[in-house]
């Protein structure tokens, strides 16, 4: 018994060492690139821009494959970002401009069935197991997942309107006047 124990132990001991070696003298070279547009986007992976997450997005950037338009949850400063990393020029007037869309649960749906709280990458739906489940409006990034687990399709995304409650001034477009100057009030 002692002798299986400790031949396990010294196999487990020479794995480990071997690995660690490997690892460090044939280390796996990432990409600076993609680390740094992954970096970049806001890492929801919401699926709005149509890839399964932020990380297969950057790829894409990367490969030259998408748009630098691709992420509505970012905005235009977010296009002009990956412009200026990418050094591509597109329109960033209509990033951000699409009307939000929100998760809405029918109450006359809802079985309470919880597969939609399980898929939420947000945690913006909010309910326990045979209940009415509800949407956190300031948390739901309208991605759609859990309209596509939704079994009596219940759950459905609906455009917000704009209205004073809820409308937001425009971020400002930053842009570098150089250094501040002496004397300027």
């Amino acid at each position: 018994m002692i002798t299986a124990v400790t031949l396990l132990t010294l196999i487990g001991t020479l794995l480990g060492l071997g690995l660690g070696a490997v690892n460090r003298y044939l280390p796996v070279k990432e990409d600076p690139l993609r680390e740094s547009l992954s970096a970049l986007l806001p890492g929801t992976q919401c699926g709005q821009c149509g890839y399964a997450g932020c990380r297969q997005a950057a790829e894409a950037l990367a490969e030259g494959t998408a748009s630098v338009n691709l992420c509505p949850p970012g905005g235009p400063l977010l296009v002009q970002q990956l412009g200026s990393i990418l050094g591509r020029e597109e329109d960033s007037s209509d990033a951000g401009s699409r009307t939000p869309v929100l998760a809405w649960v029918n109450p006359d749906l809802c079985t309470g069935c919880t597969k939609c709280l399980r898929e939420c990458p947000t945690d913006a739906l909010v309910g326990a197991a045979k209940q009415l489940h509800v949407v956190l409006d300031d948390a739901c990034t309208g991605c759609g997942a859990c309209t596509d687990v939704c079994p009596t399709e219940g759950i459905s995304m609906q455009e917000v309107p704009l209205t004073l409650t809820n409308w937001h001034w425009p971020n400002p477009q930053h842009q570098d006047s150089g250094p501040p100057k002496q004397g300027a009030v």
